[in-house]
Protein backbone atom coordinates (compact mmCIF):
# COMPACT_ATOMS: atom_id res chain seq x y z
CA UNK A 1 0.00 0.00 0.00
CA UNK A 2 1.47 3.79 -1.09
CA UNK A 3 2.41 6.15 1.32
CA UNK A 4 -0.91 7.90 2.59
CA UNK A 5 -1.24 11.44 1.48
CA UNK A 6 -1.79 14.00 4.09
CA UNK A 7 -5.84 14.93 4.06
CA UNK A 8 -7.71 18.08 5.66
CA UNK A 9 -10.74 18.57 7.71
CA UNK A 10 -12.56 19.68 4.96
CA UNK A 11 -11.93 16.94 2.34
CA UNK A 12 -9.61 15.60 -0.35
CA UNK A 13 -7.60 18.00 -2.06
CA UNK A 14 -9.20 19.22 -5.58
CA UNK A 15 -6.78 19.08 -8.20
CA UNK A 16 -7.06 20.37 -12.09
CA UNK A 17 -8.55 17.24 -14.09
CA UNK A 18 -5.65 16.07 -16.76
CA UNK A 19 -2.43 17.60 -14.36
CA UNK A 20 -0.02 15.25 -12.32
CA UNK A 21 -1.41 16.26 -9.31
CA UNK A 22 -4.82 14.90 -10.21
CA UNK A 23 -3.44 11.39 -11.06
CA UNK A 24 -1.69 11.45 -7.95
CA UNK A 25 -4.32 12.45 -5.87
CA UNK A 26 -7.19 10.13 -7.14
CA UNK A 27 -7.21 7.01 -5.32
CA UNK A 28 -6.84 3.64 -7.05
CA UNK A 29 -10.04 1.30 -7.07
CA UNK A 30 -9.89 -0.90 -4.13
CA UNK A 31 -12.86 -3.79 -5.03
CA UNK A 32 -13.21 -5.18 -1.27
CA UNK A 33 -13.41 -1.92 0.81
CA UNK A 34 -15.60 0.60 0.65
CA UNK A 35 -14.23 4.09 1.79
CA UNK A 36 -16.86 6.87 3.78
CA UNK A 37 -15.58 10.05 3.95
CA UNK A 38 -16.22 13.07 6.40
CA UNK A 39 -19.70 14.08 5.40
CA UNK A 40 -20.09 11.80 2.66
CA UNK A 41 -23.72 11.39 3.04
CA UNK A 42 -23.59 9.26 -0.49
CA UNK A 43 -21.52 6.86 1.38
CA UNK A 44 -23.10 6.66 4.48
CA UNK A 45 -26.48 5.62 2.38
CA UNK A 46 -24.50 2.96 0.08
CA UNK A 47 -22.84 1.37 3.36
CA UNK A 48 -26.31 0.97 5.18
CA UNK A 49 -27.84 -0.49 1.97
CA UNK A 50 -24.40 -3.00 1.66
CA UNK A 51 -25.20 -4.08 5.22
CA UNK A 52 -29.18 -4.40 4.67
CA UNK A 53 -28.43 -6.73 1.62
CA UNK A 54 -25.86 -8.93 3.64
CA UNK A 55 -28.36 -9.85 6.35
CA UNK A 56 -29.04 -13.46 7.49
CA UNK A 57 -32.68 -12.57 6.36
CA UNK A 58 -34.50 -9.84 4.67
CA UNK A 59 -36.41 -8.10 6.81
CA UNK A 60 -39.94 -6.53 5.93
CA UNK A 61 -39.73 -2.82 6.59
CA UNK A 62 -43.46 -1.93 7.44
CA UNK A 63 -44.46 1.46 7.85
CA UNK A 64 -48.24 2.22 8.62
CA UNK A 65 -49.83 4.50 9.92
CA UNK A 66 -52.53 3.30 13.16
CA UNK A 67 -55.48 5.61 13.06
CA UNK A 68 -56.77 4.70 16.80
CA UNK A 69 -59.68 6.12 18.16
CA UNK A 70 -58.08 9.64 18.00
CA UNK A 71 -58.61 10.24 14.37
CA UNK A 72 -61.70 7.85 14.25
CA UNK A 73 -63.63 10.55 16.43
CA UNK A 74 -61.92 13.33 14.55
CA UNK A 75 -63.08 11.96 11.27
CA UNK A 76 -66.68 11.42 12.82
CA UNK A 77 -67.00 14.83 14.42
CA UNK A 78 -66.06 16.67 11.23
CA UNK A 79 -68.99 14.34 8.96
CA UNK A 80 -71.15 15.31 11.88
CA UNK A 81 -70.47 19.31 11.19
CA UNK A 82 -71.39 18.22 7.59
CA UNK A 83 -74.42 16.52 7.79
CA UNK A 84 -75.52 19.88 10.14
CA UNK A 85 -74.63 22.21 7.15
CA UNK A 86 -76.30 19.69 4.87
CA UNK A 87 -79.35 19.24 6.69
CA UNK A 88 -80.45 23.01 6.85
CA UNK A 89 -80.48 23.21 2.60
CA UNK A 90 -82.28 19.69 3.04
CA UNK A 91 -85.17 20.84 5.40
CA UNK A 92 -85.38 24.32 3.66
CA UNK A 93 -86.52 22.53 0.53
CA UNK A 94 -88.63 20.03 2.22
CA UNK A 95 -90.50 22.60 4.34
CA UNK A 96 -91.26 24.32 1.24
CA UNK A 97 -92.63 20.86 -0.18
CA UNK A 98 -94.97 20.54 2.71
CA UNK A 99 -96.09 24.18 2.21
CA UNK A 100 -97.46 26.32 4.39
CA UNK A 101 -98.04 26.91 7.46
CA UNK A 102 -94.48 23.82 7.87
CA UNK A 103 -92.45 26.37 5.86
CA UNK A 104 -93.25 29.75 7.61
CA UNK A 105 -90.32 30.67 9.75
CA UNK A 106 -92.03 30.87 13.25
CA UNK A 107 -94.01 27.72 13.05
CA UNK A 108 -93.31 25.96 16.05
CA UNK A 109 -95.51 23.38 16.89
CA UNK A 110 -96.05 21.36 20.38
CA UNK A 111 -94.80 17.56 19.33
CA UNK A 112 -97.58 15.23 19.29
CA UNK A 113 -97.64 12.80 22.24
CA UNK A 114 -98.05 9.20 21.21
CA UNK A 115 -97.40 5.84 22.68
CA UNK A 116 -95.19 4.57 20.66
CA UNK A 117 -93.34 7.50 19.15
CA UNK A 118 -92.12 7.62 15.15
CA UNK A 119 -88.87 8.96 15.66
CA UNK A 120 -86.48 8.62 18.69
CA UNK A 121 -86.32 12.32 20.72
CA UNK A 122 -83.25 14.21 21.29
CA UNK A 123 -85.33 16.35 24.18
CA UNK A 124 -83.02 15.32 27.10
CA UNK A 125 -81.66 16.84 30.12
CA UNK A 126 -78.41 18.21 29.34
CA UNK A 127 -76.81 17.12 33.12
CA UNK A 128 -78.33 13.91 32.64
CA UNK A 129 -76.85 13.53 29.07
CA UNK A 130 -73.11 14.21 30.46
CA UNK A 131 -73.98 12.04 33.34
CA UNK A 132 -73.89 9.18 30.93
CA UNK A 133 -70.61 6.76 30.38
CA UNK A 134 -68.99 7.94 26.77
CA UNK A 135 -69.95 3.95 25.65
CA UNK A 136 -73.70 4.88 26.72
CA UNK A 137 -74.15 8.12 24.88
CA UNK A 138 -72.46 5.96 22.07
CA UNK A 139 -74.49 3.34 21.71
CA UNK A 140 -77.14 6.22 21.88
CA UNK A 141 -76.01 8.01 19.21
CA UNK A 142 -76.00 4.61 17.39
CA UNK A 143 -79.10 3.62 18.16
CA UNK A 144 -80.93 6.70 17.06
CA UNK A 145 -79.28 7.71 13.87
CA UNK A 146 -80.11 4.25 12.95
CA UNK A 147 -83.56 4.54 13.32
CA UNK A 148 -83.42 7.93 11.61
CA UNK A 149 -82.03 6.70 8.67
CA UNK A 150 -85.04 3.98 8.33
CA UNK A 151 -87.31 6.76 8.63
CA UNK A 152 -85.72 8.95 6.00
CA UNK A 153 -85.39 6.64 3.55
CA UNK A 154 -89.11 5.78 4.09
CA UNK A 155 -89.68 9.79 2.64
CA UNK A 156 -87.35 9.39 0.10
CA UNK A 157 -89.79 7.20 -1.48
CA UNK A 158 -92.68 9.08 -1.14
CA UNK A 159 -91.51 12.48 -2.27
CA UNK A 160 -92.69 13.53 -6.03
CA UNK A 161 -90.03 15.73 -7.35
CA UNK A 162 -86.59 14.31 -8.72
CA UNK A 163 -84.74 17.34 -7.29
CA UNK A 164 -85.93 16.74 -3.20
CA UNK A 165 -85.75 12.64 -3.66
CA UNK A 166 -82.06 13.91 -4.92
CA UNK A 167 -81.08 15.60 -1.94
CA UNK A 168 -82.72 13.10 0.72
CA UNK A 169 -80.42 10.20 -1.47
CA UNK A 170 -77.73 11.99 -1.18
CA UNK A 171 -78.25 12.63 2.69
CA UNK A 172 -79.14 9.38 3.73
CA UNK A 173 -76.15 8.26 2.07
CA UNK A 174 -74.15 10.96 4.61
CA UNK A 175 -76.09 9.62 7.48
CA UNK A 176 -75.28 5.72 7.10
CA UNK A 177 -71.74 7.39 6.72
CA UNK A 178 -72.33 8.57 10.68
CA UNK A 179 -73.93 5.51 11.64
CA UNK A 180 -70.72 3.16 10.07
CA UNK A 181 -68.28 6.00 11.41
CA UNK A 182 -69.60 6.06 15.41
CA UNK A 183 -69.46 2.26 15.38
CA UNK A 184 -65.67 2.57 14.24
CA UNK A 185 -65.23 4.71 17.25
CA UNK A 186 -67.05 2.03 19.54
CA UNK A 187 -65.10 -0.56 17.79
CA UNK A 188 -61.60 1.28 18.29
CA UNK A 189 -62.43 2.34 22.08
CA UNK A 190 -63.38 -1.33 22.85
CA UNK A 191 -67.28 -0.81 22.65
CA UNK A 192 -69.24 -3.26 21.56
CA UNK A 193 -72.17 -2.05 19.17
CA UNK A 194 -75.77 -1.72 20.47
CA UNK A 195 -77.93 -5.27 20.24
CA UNK A 196 -81.17 -5.76 18.50
CA UNK A 197 -82.27 -4.43 15.28
CA UNK A 198 -81.62 -0.78 13.71
CA UNK A 199 -84.85 -0.65 12.25
CA UNK A 200 -88.07 1.12 14.38
CA UNK A 201 -90.78 -0.62 15.54
CA UNK A 202 -93.72 -1.65 13.01
CA UNK A 203 -96.76 -0.83 13.80
CA UNK A 204 -99.52 -3.48 13.33
CA UNK A 205 -100.33 -4.79 10.09
CA UNK A 206 -102.69 -2.42 7.57
CA UNK A 207 -102.34 0.61 10.13
CA UNK A 208 -101.31 4.51 8.49
CA UNK A 209 -98.80 6.06 9.83
CA UNK A 210 -100.67 8.97 10.30
CA UNK A 211 -104.43 9.50 10.45
CA UNK A 212 -104.66 12.40 7.85
CA UNK A 213 -102.28 13.87 5.43
CA UNK A 214 -101.27 17.08 8.29
CA UNK A 215 -99.96 14.46 11.09
CA UNK A 216 -98.43 12.94 8.77
CA UNK A 217 -96.50 16.05 7.50
CA UNK A 218 -96.57 17.18 11.26
CA UNK A 219 -94.27 13.81 11.19
CA UNK A 220 -92.08 14.79 9.14
CA UNK A 221 -91.62 18.24 10.57
CA UNK A 222 -90.54 16.44 13.72
CA UNK A 223 -88.07 14.08 11.87
CA UNK A 224 -86.38 16.76 10.55
CA UNK A 225 -86.94 18.75 13.65
CA UNK A 226 -85.03 16.05 15.89
CA UNK A 227 -82.48 15.18 13.25
CA UNK A 228 -81.24 18.78 13.92
CA UNK A 229 -81.11 18.57 17.81
CA UNK A 230 -79.25 15.06 17.18
CA UNK A 231 -76.44 16.52 14.90
CA UNK A 232 -76.20 19.69 17.02
CA UNK A 233 -75.84 17.47 20.13
CA UNK A 234 -73.70 15.06 18.51
CA UNK A 235 -71.17 17.56 17.61
CA UNK A 236 -70.83 18.61 20.88
CA UNK A 237 -70.19 15.15 21.99
CA UNK A 238 -67.58 14.17 19.70
CA UNK A 239 -65.27 17.33 20.51
CA UNK A 240 -65.30 16.72 23.98
CA UNK A 241 -64.55 12.93 23.50
CA UNK A 242 -62.00 14.00 21.10
CA UNK A 243 -59.87 15.71 23.86
CA UNK A 244 -60.12 13.01 26.16
CA UNK A 245 -58.17 11.16 23.32
CA UNK A 246 -54.53 11.10 22.08
CA UNK A 247 -54.54 11.66 18.31
CA UNK A 248 -53.36 8.70 15.87
CA UNK A 249 -49.64 7.76 16.04
CA UNK A 250 -47.73 6.84 12.67
CA UNK A 251 -45.17 3.94 13.43
CA UNK A 252 -42.51 2.86 11.54
CA UNK A 253 -41.86 -1.31 12.24
CA UNK A 254 -38.71 -3.43 11.23
CA UNK A 255 -40.11 -6.60 11.58
CA UNK A 256 -37.46 -9.50 10.92
CA UNK A 257 -37.10 -13.35 11.19
CA UNK A 258 -33.93 -15.42 11.39
CA UNK A 259 -31.92 -13.36 14.38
Amino acid sequence: MGAAVPGRCAGPLLARPGSPEHALSAPAPHPSRMELRAGDSWGIFTFLCAALCNLPALPALNCSEELGAGQSIQQTYDLTRYLEHQLRTLAGTYLNYLGPPFNEPDFNPPRLVRAEPRVPSATVDLDLWRGLTDNARLAANYRAYSRLLCYLRVLDGQVGTAELRHRLAHFCASLQGLVLSIGGVMSSLGYPLPAGPAAPPAGPPGAPAAPNDFLKKMDDFWLLKELQTWLWRSAKDFNRLKKKVPPAVVTLRLEARGF
